[in-house]
């Protein structure tokens, strides 16, 4: 199991296997920020120090614009990664100069030990190379600064940020990259059912060390491709079953105006958890539960009306769900398992033209699961 996120860590790495063309908006997008940020930075930089020492470090500054805004999903590109690695930069480049003077020698050694410094930190950065070699032979206007020559790096380090910060997100690209928050909705220590088997993140973490080399991928969106690439092929080696292949066609159903109890009641009778709720021209409107109604029995008011056989007067539509995730006809299998495992459905109403056709439960998927492992057995 451990060869899978090698493998894929290693396709990364070499970039040519993986890596995507972006559509030509996203081209737009990412060139447009990344004018915006650098125009921001420069303008800020010359306000409070000056144009020449704004040019000396606009180089690193385009470096970092392109990571920022064309690939802000990258390990290179997350906000640590620029503020720390600028100050390492920085730091260890006015200490070498100082010491050493301002030769392409001591330039050399201050981005050798910047990018020591930054595998360390776990913050590293290619344009901190650049404002390390663009520190240590700086120009008159920046060596003037001497030690305060971090100032304007780091100026230009958290101005870019900020841009790349309000701008990603303004655009819709989620920035920085962060880990989708954990469901919990049992409320237990226990993890969510797809993660239970197959890779776990110590899977991932040896894989990783194993292959030794850096990987400029978020370990986030490594877990989220490895998912990825395991539905594609259980997809491939499922064939073809879709929703209406396996969904219930004879369904027991009610309108918001049906009474708890007579909810009660149809769930009772036909041994069902759940039901559809439908409006007068027949679209789904809600679906109830006993969930639903155990919430409302919950209730100091709905405990004594059941315990009095009551419920009569109060409709569905007080206590149903809604809206109601639903799945069209032909969606794939593969797409409902994690619907119907992680995110707290017990069943999904199947729409074809808004149309109620059918209804898949967790007893439905688990059948089909079966049947189709039977297959391959034989």
């Amino acid at each position: 199991m451990n060869l899978i996120p090698a493998v894929i860590a290693s396709r990364v790495a070499g970039r040519s296997s993986l890596a995507t063309q972006p559509r030509p908006r996203e081209w737009l997008r990412a060139a447009i920020g990344a004018t915006l940020g650098i125009l921001f930075s420069v303008w800020l930089c010359q306000l409070l120090f000056g144009l020449p020492v704004a040019l000396l470090l606009i180089g690193p500054l385009g470096a970092s614009a392109i990571l920022l805004f064309a690939v802000p999903s990258g390990a290179l590109a997350q906000p640590w990664s620029i503020l720390g690695s600028y100050f390492l930069a920085s730091v260890v480049a006015t200490a070498v100069a100082h010491y050493g003077g301002h030769t392409l020698d001591m330039a050399a050694l201050a981005t050798g030990v910047t990018l020591v410094c930054m595998f360390v930190l776990r913050c590293v950065h290619p344009p901190g190379g650049a404002v390390a070699l663009g520190v240590v032979l700086a120009g008159p206007a920046l060596q003037a600064l001497g030690e305060m020559a971090i100032l304007p790096v780091m100026l230009n380090a958290v101005a870019l940020l900020a841009s790349a910060l309000l701008y990603n997100n303004l655009t819709g690209v989620r920035y920085p990259k962060r880990p989708a928050p954990a469901i919990d909705l049992h409320h237990t220590n226990d993890r969510s059912p797809e993660l239970r088997v197959g890779i776990t993140d110590a899977d991932m973490d040896a894989a990783l060390d194993e292959f030794g080399e850096f990987v400029d991928i978020t370990r986030e969106d490594l877990a989220l491709i490895i998912r990825k690439t395991e539905g594609s092929a259980l997809r491939r080696s499922m064939g073809e079953i879709r929703a209406g292949d396996i969904m219930s066609r004879d369904l027991r159903w009610a309108t918001p105006e049906t009474s708890v109890r007579e909810a009660l009641q149809l769930l009772q009778h036909h041994r069902l958890r759940v039901l559809p709720v439908l409006d007068a021209e027949l679209k789904l409107v809600g679906i109830v539960s006993l969930v639903d109604l155990s919430d409302f029995a919950g209730r100091a008011g709905g405990r004594r009306l059941l315990r009095r056989g009551g419920g009569q007067k109060t409709p569905l539509s007080e206590v149903m769900s809604s809206p109601v995730v639903a799945v069209d006809r032909h969606c794939h299998i593969v797409d409902l398992v994690p619907m119907l495992s992680s995110q707290g459905l017990h069943c999904l109403p199947v729409l074809e033209q808004g149309q109620l056709v059918g209804l898949i439960t967790q007893t439905d998927l688990i059948a089909a699961l079966h049947r189709d492992l039977l297959m391959h057995l034989n």
